[in-house]
C-alpha cells in the first residue's frame, strides 16, 4: 500500500511477547532440563478435586464452581507460552475481514474519508450528474469489497454506503432501508449457523457504523437523533463531524459538547473501547485520549499537497494555509483511524458478535417461539451472570441469617421462660420459709414471756415441753 510519506506507526496493541517460563531452568538450557540447584522444600502438592456427574451440563457447572484451583510452579519449559504465536500464524494465514458502514447526507465526504482511512482508491471519483437526471426517491444500499494487504497481513474490507440518505424533502422513515440491511445481515449469519455444514461461514455483519454529522456548529438535527436511536442497538455507532475544517477550534469544541449532551439526553449508546484488568497505564491513557476526541472532527483528502516548508503531506490547500489530514493538531482523523484499525478493530468485531448479534438472535428466536433454558441467554454477558449469582448468594445468606435469628430467639425465649419459672418457684419457697420462721419466732417470744412471768409453758391437758420445729 502507498503511504503518506511518513513511516507507519507501530500498532499500539502488539501481540503479547513470549514471557520466560516461570521455572528453575536456565534461560539457555535445554527444554525440560532442570537447573543444578534444587528448588527449596515446598509443602506437598494439593490433589485437584475431580467432579463426576451423570448430567454433563451439571458436571460442567460444578467444575466451573470449583474453588480449589491449584497454582503450580513450573520446573521446566512446557511450551504453552507459545500459544499467542500459534494464534498469530493462524490469523495471518486466514486473513481478516472488516465491514464498515458509512451513513450521512450526500456531500459530507464519506467516500473521500474511506479512501483516506485505508489509503486506497476504494471509491473512484464520482461523475457529476446533469440537473435533468431524475433523483431516486429511496435510500439505496451499496457495498464495495476489496482485498488489501499490508506487511503480509491480508484484510477483506467491505464498505457499505447509503447514498440518498437525508437528501429528500420528506425524510420520514429514510432510515428503514439501513436498519433492514443490518438485520438482513444478522439473519443471513443466523441461517448459516443453523446449517449442517458450518465450516465456511462468511461474516457479513456490520462491525462499525461511522455516522457523519453535518458541521452546523449548533446541535444534532432531529433526523440525526432518530437515526442514531434506531441504529445504536444493532451496530457499533461512531459519530464523526464531517468537513471540520469549516469550523474554528472553539466552534468544534462547543459543537462536540452539544452533540455529547444530545446523545446522553436521548440515551444513545456509542462505541467505547473496553477496559481490561491487565491493561497497562500507557494503554489506558491511550484509550482515554481516543475517547476524549469523540465525536471525531475529521477532514478527508486523497491528494498530496506541499506545505510552506516543502513537505509532501496528505491534506487540503487553502489560500490561508494547508490542512494536514494526519496531523492531530489539525483534525481528529489520526485518532479515528487509530481506533477503527490499529487498536479497536477486534473489539468492534467482538462487541458485534457477543452483544449486538446475540441480543438480536435471542429476540429473533424468542419471537419464533423457540423455548430454551433462560440461563443460555444470560450466559452471554458474564458480568450480568456474576451479578445474578451474587444476588442469589446474598439472598441465600440473608435467608440463613433470618432462620438462625429465629432459632436463636426461640431458644432465648424458652430459656427466659424456664428462668422466670425457676425464679417464681424460688420466690414462693422464700416466702414460705420466711413465714415459717416468723411463726416460730412468735412462738418463742410467747414462751419467753411465759417463763419470765412464771406462768406454765403448757396448759393442762397439753403435752409439756416445746419443740423448735
Amino acid at each position: 500500500m502507498a503511504t503518506n510519506g511518513t513511516s507507519p506507526l507501530p500498532p499500539s496493541r502488539a501481540s503479547p511477547a513470549l514471557m520466560p517460563p516461570t521455572s528453575s531452568s536456565s534461560a539457555g538450557g535445554d527444554r525440560g532440563t532442570p537447573a543444578a540447584t534444587a528448588p527449596p522444600a515446598s509443602p506437598p502438592p494439593q490433589q485437584p478435586q475431580t467432579v463426576t456427574h451423570k448430567d454433563p451440563k451439571l458436571a460442567a457447572q460444578a467444575a466451573s464452581d470449583m474453588k480449589n484451583i491449584v497454582r503450580r510452579k513450573l520446573t521446566g519449559y512446557v511450551g504453552f507460552a507459545n500459544l499467542p504465536n500459534q494464534w498469530h500464524r493462524k490469523s495471518v494465514r486466514k486473513g481478516f475481514n472488516f465491514n464498515v458502514m458509512v451513513v450521512g447526507e450526500s456531500g459530507l465526504g464519506k467516500s473521500t474519508l474511506v479512501n483516506t482511512l485505508f489509503n486506497s482508491s476504494l471509491y473512484p471519483p464520482k461523475e457529476r450528474k446533469p440537473p435533468s437526471l431524475d433523483i431516486s426517491k429511496t435510500v439505496s444500499i451499496q457495498s464495495i469489497s476489496a482485498d488489501i494487504e499490508e506487511n503480509g497481513v491480508r484484510l477483506r474490507l467491505t464498505v457499505v454506503d447509503t447514498p440518498g440518505f437525508g437528501d429528500f424533502i420528506n425524510n420520514d422513515e429514510s432510515w428503514e432501508p439501513i436498519v433492514k440491511n443490518i438485520e438482513q445481515r444478522f439473519d443471513a449469519y443466523l441461517d448459516a449457523e443453523n446449517k449442517v455444514n458450518r465450516m465456511n461461514i462468511v461474516d457479513n455483519r456490520v462491525h462499525a457504523c461511522v455516522y457523519f454529522i453535518q458541521p452546523t456548529g449548533h446541535s444534532l438535527k432531529p433526523l440525526d437523533v432518530e437515526v442514531m436511536r434506531k441504529l445504536h442497538t444493532k451496530v457499533n455507532l461512531i459519530p464523526v463531524i464531517a468537513k471540520s475544517d469549516t469550523l474554528t477550534d472553539e466552534e468544534i469544541t462547543a459543537f462536540k459538547h452539544r452533540i455529547l449532551a444530545d446523545i446522553n439526553y436521548h440515551k444513545i449508546h456509542i462505541f467505547e473501547g473496553p477496559r481490561y484488568e491487565l491493561d497497562d497505564e500507557e494503554t489506558i491513557a491511550e484509550n482515554n485520549e481516543i475517547m476524549s476526541k469523540v465525536p471525531f472532527a475529521v477532514v478527508g483528502a486523497n491528494t498530496e499537497v506541499t506545505t510552506a516548508d516543502g513537505r509532501k503531506v496528505r491534506g487540503r490547500s487553502y489560500p490561508w494555509g494547508v490542512i494536514e489530514v494526519d496531523n492531530e493538531e489539525h483534525c481528529d482523523f489520526a485518532k479515528l483511524r487509530q481506533m477503527l484499525i490499529r487498536t479497536h478493530m477486534e473489539e468492534l468485531k467482538e462487541n458485534t458478535n457477543n452483544i449486538l448479534y446475540e441480543n438480536y438472535r435471542s429476540e429473533k428466536l424468542i419471537a419464533m417461539g423457540v423455548q430454551q433454558d433462560s440461563t443460555v441467554f444470560k450466559e452471554v454477558n458474564p458480568a450480568v451472570k456474576q451479578e445474578e449469582e451474587r444476588s442469589l448468594h446474598e439472598a441465600k445468606l440473608q435467608k440463613m441469617e433470618m432462620e438462625m435469628k429465629m432459632v436463636f430467639q426461640q431458644k432465648v425465649a424458652e430459656k427466659e421462660s424456664k428462668l422466670r419459672q425457676s425464679e417464681e418457684e424460688l420466690y414462693a419457697r422464700h416466702r414460705e420459709m420466711k413465714e415459717q420462721l416468723e411463726r416460730q419466732r412468735a412462738e418463742l417470744e410467747e414462751k419467753k414471756s411465759r417463763i419470765e412471768s412464771g406462768r406454765p409453758l403448757e396448759e393442762k391437758g397439753k403435752r409439756k415441753g416445746f419443740s423448735l420445729r
